[in-house]
């Protein structure tokens, strides 16, 4: 293993040993008195203890979600009241800037920069639907004869989200704000990695005004507390980010109370680098678009394909910058790669790599795990390019979920479009070059959610964020969100003067 060395800035202090769950606006411990245990994926040191929610905390929290929802007034409050309420969750979030932030570098191992852009997105989220549910309504639809039809948005009614550990306060905004915004109730299952900054948000949506009951946050094991809450006949509604066989195993037991789900999973997002690019703007947006957040990102462009005119000038680049990023104390403002988030993780990430070298394929950069002087005890892989692969290889097909890309060359327009579709994901992609139509031609041929030109950024408050085939269904991020959230009623009158007798009794 390498050394990369890095001195140990001084440790930043805990607030808490110890968070609650919220159910029913209330602090509570398991009922079984469980706990989960947190670690800092950068040093290995336990962060907190948090309450680990069974099924009989789940079974309240459905109960508090439902009695909010069927018998409470949040639903019921004007539109520009709820709106209020959101923004002001963004402001006591603002206020607390850096406590958020310190908490999501202690429980992912994120770099600093990373999990201060992370709090900053997770705040204008709640801005955003603030402004958005003002507009979002029902429309008048024209009919023949005398007849009038109007429709109306209405809460879908108790919805479970399921919170993923790669982004724990981020992905809960998108959740949570579009929800509440709405006037629905929900029950948050984060991640048992990184449950920290979803719970104190849960405490800020309480202090914010959301009454009671309607946001309720109980982290637990997936498979008996996930589980129980996508089976169960109370829960209208499923909102889950992560893996793609998760992803169909909810699906399947959404399926038997027909519950809307919404998924948002894995990738193996395309990077299309034409011969014609800004190679400097090219080879800086390709090293952010796998290693940022240290490549575990669901949208990370972890395919790399580059016009064989400039494959070696560009590779030779991209290999030297790669092998120039820094890892080290995750809250020194210079590091730019932080911690992988267990030592599963790092195995998982690193048999990748070795399938690699035993099918053949080159190591241009890093290719192992990484010791960082100080920071011995923490989970962390060198930043690593992979080359002379083909699409049979393990490492090109399937999802890594670490800072790992393979890099191939193609020849023309027409191979890059079909290299880059052959595969089951459909999330994120990305093109690089000067020629306006050609970036429209293969950006209209692309089967991905998500096509960024010229630009390294997947994901801002009102782009539309979701994916094709096997990454999911159901856009997050965006107004169209609020369309998932809500039920659409039609209402059609009669208002001519003759009364109708369409069976002639």
């Amino acid at each position: 293993m390498s050394t990369i060395q890095q001195s140990a800035a001084e440790k930043p202090s805990v607030k808490r040993d110890f968070y609650h769950l919220i159910i029913n606006g209330e602090k509570v411990e398991s009922s079984n008195g469980g706990t989960i245990k947190t670690y800092n994926p950068a040093t290995g040191e336990l962060v907190a203890n948090v309450a680990k929610a069974t099924k009989e905390d789940a079974e309240n929290a459905v109960q508090a979600a439902r009695q909010a929802f069927d018998h409470g007034k949040w639903r019921k409050y004007p539109v520009n009241k709820r709106s209020r309420v959101l923004n002001k969750i963004a402001s006591i979030m603002r206020s607390r800037f850096n406590e958020l932030v310190e908490l999501e570098i202690l429980d992912t191992g994120k770099s600093l920069s990373t999990a201060q852009g992370q709090v900053n997105q997770a705040i204008e989220d709640f801005e955003f639907y603030a402004g958005a549910i003002v507009s979002h309504g029902g429309r008048v639809n024209a009919l023949p004869g005398q007849f009038h039809n109007y429709t109306e948005k209405e809460p879908v009614g108790v919805c479970a989200q399921i919170i993923p550990w790669n982004y724990p306060l981020m992905m809960a905004a998108w959740k949570i704000a579009p929800a509440i915004a709405v006037g629905c109730s929900i029950i948050v299952k984060p991640a048992s990695l990184t449950p920290l900054t979803a719970i104190v948000l849960g405490e800020i949506c309480l202090e914010a005004g959301v009454p009671a009951g309607v946001v309720n946050i109980v982290p637990g094991s997936g498979s008996e507390v996930g589980n129980y809450l996508v089976e169960h006949e109370l829960v209208d509604k499923v909102a889950f980010t992560g893996s793609t066989p998760i992803g169909k195993n909810i699906m399947a037991r959404a399926s038997q109370t027909l519950k809307r789900v919404t998924l948002e999973l894995g990738g193996k997002s395309p990077n299309i680098v034409f011969a014609d690019c800004d190679m400097e703007a090219a080879v800086a947006g390709s090293l952010y678009g796998i290693f940022y957040n240290t490549g575990q990102s669901c949208e990370a462009r972890s395919r790399l394909y580059v016009h064989e005119d400039i494959y070696d000038e560009f590779v030779n680049k991209f290999v030297e910058k790669t092998k120039q990023l820094r890892l080290g104390n995750p809250f020194d403002e210079g590091t730019q790669v932080g911690s992988i988030i267990d030592q599963n993780q790092l195995d998982v990430i690193d048999g990748f790599v070795q399938s690699a070298i035993t099918d053949g394929a080159d190591i241009l950069a890093g290719g192992k795990a990484a010791v960082v002087a100080g920071f011995e005890n923490g989970y962390w892989y060198e930043p690593t390019v992979i080359a002379n692969v083909n699409h049979d290889m393990k490492v090109v097909k399937e999802e890594i979920f670490g800072p790992v890309v393979v890099i191939m060359k193609f020849k023309d327009e027409k191979e890059a479009v079909k290299l880059a579709n052959d595969t089951e994901f459909g999330l994120g992609s990305a093109i690089w070059t000067k020629d306006g139509a050609r970036a429209t031609r293969v950006a209209n041929q692309i089967q991905a959610g998500i096509v960024m030109v010229n630009c390294p950024f997947s994901a801002m408050p009102g782009t539309p964020f979701g994916g094709y085939k096997q990454s999911g269904f159901g856009r997050e991020l965006c107004i169209e969100t609020l369309d998932l959230y809500t039920e659409t009623k039609s209402i059609v009158s009669y208002y001519g003067s003759h009364p109708l007798n369409p069976l002639g009794v």
